[in-house]
């Protein structure tokens, strides 16, 4: 991050407040609200602003000493604080002024809370480089984030050999939402996690998890302090938390993961290609069909919806209605693969989709057979998809990071689907959904059950039904990598 620097400016803010833009003001005043005393920390300051053509969205972070809270057992520790993500200026140089009743630029601000090691007399600087990677990737792609999310990083966040490789997000500890001239402002904090603890998130839900977190001191404690140095899990320290709390609370709540960004694919096996509106157009060999906007809304909804815990699931019609409040879309890899999120944007919206095919020109088909193909991460989710989400009425979605290809998994319990129990296998397009019955799945469940564990699951791998003419692949990663996937 070159065009970065440690600065420290912020006295400027008390003594020349009207020279700064009321946005700013706004997030400065909530930082002073808890830190009388420094009112001029050190902060990282983006040399070339991003509205000036620089790389780094955030234009300040500013980090502070934060004595912790004996009486709650709370350890010492550095508090991260972005600006930018929110709109600062209300000039639209960055952020479309949209009011004073909506949100702020993207609506909140991402913060850190880092344990302060012994003899530490400064703040290290890498949260303000972790925090500028998450900006970019928000700005970049419009899909903002929200308290329980989950983000796979899949590198120790100081690129130390640390544990703590992912991350969690939730609603800072102490600061308050604040209300700017620009709109509303509030806090997601930062929490560093270990790959064990992601994936419990992405099971169950990352709220449950989070709560676990706050009840171990050395794993986060009330506030969520990361510690770098945290050798063990919560499953390490407390046994206990995985079969007493996250796999009954699957059992018990199921699952709030609705759908995921992954590597996958599928193929018609019912008959040979026959015309480039045969499904097989999104396999190997052949370009694929961009979804329709109309699709991609009703996907997007649908994954919205399914994070909603209601009587009897339900996938909304098509239509063209814009939704401003997206629920999460869960990822598996990396966040550049698309990262948990609602959007000012639709989240699985397809650049250019609206003039490939129109909505009405794509005929909606029953298949016959069907061949399903996932990566190990994918894969390894098929179980949760199974038993978290239609053992409870319930659908799952996996959506291609490689393009348009959708597979959605209904029960039969869930209405509004295109696929039937009459036709449990039915394509729109590249959007391919399947019904499967509650006695289905118990069945697949029995044999699926070593993907479960990952480290003994050698690829590929395959199972197949016969009966209900239904295959499933778990390949390598190469596989989708190929630009012939």
């Amino acid at each position: 991050m070159d065009d970065m620097r440690p600065s420290s400016g912020a006295a400027a803010h008390l003594g020349f407040a009207s020279l700064f833009p009321p946005g700013l003001q706004a997030i400065y005043a909530e930082c002073r609200r808890l830190y009388p005393d420094q009112p001029n920390p050190l902060q990282v300051t983006a040399i070339v602003k991003y509205w000036l053509g620089g790389p780094d969205p955030l234009d300040y972070i500013s980090m502070y000493r934060n004595v912790g809270c004996p009486a709650l057992d709370v350890q010492e520790h550095w508090h991260y604080v972005s600006l930018g993500l929110s709109d600062l200026y209300g000039d639209n140089r960055v952020h479309e002024y949209t009011g004073q009743e909506g949100p702020s630029g993207f609506g909140f601000e991402l913060t850190f809370r880092l344990k302060r090691e012994p003899g530490e007399t400064a703040p290290p600087t890498w949260p303000a480089e972790l925090m500028q990677g998450l900006a970019r990737y928000v700005f970049q792609s419009e899909n903002t984030f929200c308290s329980g999310d989950h983000i796979s990083w899949h590198s120790p966040l100081d690129n130390s050999e640390s544990r703590i490789q992912h991350m969690l997000l939730t609603e800072d500890a102490q600061m308050q939402p604040v209300h700017t001239p620009f709109g509303l402002v509030t806090f997601l904090q930062i929490v560093g996690v270990c790959t064990e603890e992601l994936q419990a998130a992405q099971q169950w839900n990352g709220q449950g998890i989070l709560d676990l977190l706050r009840g171990v001191r050395v794993a986060g404690g009330p506030w969520l302090i990361t510690d770098m140095r945290r050798g063990e899990t919560i499953f390490d320290i407390d046994p206990h938390l995985q079969q007493d709390r996250v796999d009954k609370g699957i059992e018990t709540d199921g699952s709030n993961l609705s759908g995921v960004s992954a590597k996958c694919a599928w193929d018609d096996l019912s008959r040979p290609p026959e015309d480039e509106d045969d499904s097989r157009s999104i396999c190997i060999g052949s370009q694929p069909r961009r979804l329709s906007d109309k699709d991609t809304e009703q996907i997007r909804e649908a994954l919205r919806k399914g994070l909603e815990i209601n009587s009897k699931s339900v996938l909304p019609p098509i239509n063209n209605q814009r939704h401003n409040q997206d629920r999460p879309l869960e990822s598996v890899g990396h966040l550049q693969n698309k990262q948990n999120s609602r959007s000012r944007k639709d989240s699985l919206e397809s650049e250019g989709s609206a003039a490939i095919v129109p909505h009405e020109l794509v005929r909606t088909r029953q298949l016959e057979s069907v061949h399903l193909k996932f990566n190990q991460e994918s894969g390894t989710l098929l179980p949760l998809c199974l038993r978290g989400r239609l053992l409870h009425g319930r659908h799952f979605t996996y959506k291609s990071i490689n393009g348009d290809t959708a597979i959605t998994f209904v029960s039969t319990g869930v209405e509004g689907a295109f696929a039937t129990e009459e036709h449990p296998y039915a394509a729109h397009g590249p959007w391919l959904q399947i019904l499967l019955t509650e006695e289905f799945v118990e069945k697949m469940l029995g044999d699926i059950q070593d993907l479960s564990n990952r480290e003994e699951s050698k690829l590929p791998r395959e199972y197949s039904w016969p009966d209900k003419k239904l295959k499933i692949s778990v390949l390598p990663d190469t596989v989708f990598d190929s630009p012939l996937q």
